[in-house]
């Protein structure tokens, strides 16, 4: 039986990090909105630069560090998978087509047979 580790992180400036963020992403909202009669530039600049404050600090925190190392293995993940040949696409893509036309047509002629059993054989109403 393995052990496993599970180490938490939870300094007070980490905790700290995280409320500026918060108090980040509320001001660059209140900004927008209160800077509403200065002009649209004005408020759109005022909410970029605080998101953008808000993400460079969460990228300093643990959780940040943490969320960047996930996404640096994703993207050395992606480089490993093998993607197919453009005729391998297209032909897997011919066939999903092929099946759903002929599903669409057994589901069509499964439905006219029981309409024609129920209503006209068993229900006697002629159309």
């Amino acid at each position: 039986m393995a052990s496993t580790n599970i180490e938490t992180v939870n300094s007070g400036a980490d905790k700290a990090k995280l409320a500026g963020c918060a108090l980040l992403v509320l001001g660059a909202l209140v900004g927008f909105y209160w800077l509403a009669p200065q002009g649209v530039i004005l408020q759109w600049v005022t909410l970029v630069v605080g998101l953008v404050l808000a993400v460079v600090l969460f990228l300093t925190s643990y959780h940040g560090k943490v969320l960047t190392g996930f996404g640096r293995d994703a993207w050395r993940e992606l480089h490993k998978v093998v993607w197919p040949t453009r005729k391998e696409a297209t032909q897997m893509t011919l066939y999903v087509f092929g099946f759903v036309f002929i599903m669409a047509l057994m589901l069509w002629l499964t439905d006219k047979t029981l309409e024609w059993v129920f209503y006209d054989l068993i229900l006697g109403w002629k159309k």
